[in-house]
């Protein structure tokens, strides 16, 4: 049946949210027209024709014919309305020609499907009216007990019967639609929540959701990192915009990679950049010079993908990385597509050292070297001047040479 199901009023254009809504109402649909089969069997052995057994029956042939016509018009809404337009009319229809709730062994709960049905496919306000039609139908029957036609009696034993069928038959469909929803809602929360860890910390996520704001957070001792392609506006010009964004987001996926390993916090790219910051980020702990490996690392893959390009004729980046290290501001801008940012003299100083540094080098202040001198060899530059800073100590940093030898510089912390 679930085949079959995907088949149903099926476009081209629909969304995954409509085309499974559609396999769940032709699929709910199926069942209640077998339903409908069934209980006119049993009316009909029961009580020969009557006004129960044509309602039953007159119902299947509805459900059939509208599964029918619906599939071929592609259109599922004129199923979800003429479906539980019947399971609103029959069921009452039934109870009123049995008489009161006993006889009838509660065949209107079927009713119930319809505000329910409609919530689910359609929206809130056709449900709430089809709630209050359910409810005066409940009461009419329990103050009048109106008889359609001829009485009709059944033994105990039947009524039981009715009993057992209309309930545990009307309230599997309910606690099936009732899961289904509800897991529906749990998937979407779930995708929600992922997609604001991927934009957030998660105690500024956490923060988020709980308060619906985020109040700003001093940082002493974090490690700021900023990369840049070298002449990226000269090879945008050259290649197609698929091109430069393929190439773009393979080197940022795996900066991407490098800096979850480190317990690196990714801020945001600003068109060929990438910025990132370590420290004290929910509750994980990350040291300078867990920032600056990973700049190295970014460094050997970008050399490694250029060699590999260079090879087959392909277009590829040569990239400049910068880092410092001190004291920032971070918080939530925004309201719409709101953003994690940092701020400060840390955060423009980086910067300064990525744009003051060199091809294939990770470029570091004097002041970040002397935190992590005893991990990385490093080259002395000498003071160079900084825009709005003045003159500042600079160094290239590199993996100490008995790394280089040993290889022994941890890729999983």
């Amino acid at each position: 049946m679930f085949k079959y199901a995907k088949l149903y009023a099926r476009r081209e254009d629909d969304l995954p949210d409509v085309a499974f809504q559609k396999r769940l109402l032709v699929i709910i649909c199926s069942f209640l027209f077998l339903c409908g089969v069934a209980w006119w069997l049993m009316w009909y052995l029961i009580f020969g024709w009557s006004i129960p057994t044509t309602a039953a029956g007159l119902f299947g042939v509805w459900m059939l014919i509208m599964i029918v016509v619906s599939h071929k018009l592609k259109n599922h809404m004129l199923l979800v309305h003429a479906t539980f337009l019947g399971t609103m009319i029959v069921p009452v229809v039934c109870q009123w020609s049995l008489g009161n709730m006993h006889n009838s062994g509660m065949i209107i709960a079927w009713s119930f499907l319809t505000p329910l049905g409609i919530l689910i496919f359609s929206s809130l306000r056709p449900a709430i009216i089809y709630m209050a039609i359910f409810v005066t139908c409940i009461m009419i029957t329990v103050l009048f007990e109106p008889v359609l036609g001829r009485p009709l009696v059944a033994t105990e034993g039947i009524i039981q019967l009715f009993y057992s069928m209309n309930l545990i038959t009307s309230f599997s469909v309910i606690f099936a639609t009732s899961a289904w929803f509800v897991n529906t809602i749990k998937k979407e929360k779930l995708v929600s929540e992922t997609l604001l860890l991927n934009i957030l910390p998660t105690d500024v996520a956490e923060e988020l959701k709980k308060f619906g704001k985020v109040e700003p957070v001093a940082h002493e001792k974090v490690t700021v990192l900023f990369t840049d392609f070298k002449g990226f506006t000269e090879q945008s010009e050259a290649i197609t915009a698929k091109e430069l964004v393929e190439e773009i987001n393979t080197c940022f996926a795996a900066f991407d990679e490098i800096v979850t390993r480190y317990n690196i916090e990714k801020i945001k790219t600003i068109g060929d950049s990438y910025m990132a910051v370590g420290g004290n980020f929910s509750g994980v702990d990350c040291t300078p010079w867990h920032v600056i490996s990973a700049g190295l690392e970014m460094q050997e893959y970008i050399h490694q993908r250029k060699k590999e390009r260079d090879q087959l004729g392909e277009f590829s980046f040569e990239m400049r990385v910068g880092v410092h290290c001190g004291s920032i501001v971070s918080g939530v801008v925004g309201v719409k597509k709101f953003q994690f940012d940092i701020w400060g003299d840390t955060v423009n100083i980086a910067s300064r050292m990525q744009s003051h540094g060199e091809v294939g080098e990770v470029n570091i202040t004097g002041s970040a070297f002397e935190l992590v001198k005893d991990k990385f060899d490093g080259e002395y530059r000498g003071k160079l001047p900084v825009k709005g800073k003045g003159e500042m100590p600079m160094y290239f940093v590199r993996k100490k040479k008995s790394d280089l030898l040993t290889d022994d510089l941890p890729r999983e912390l």
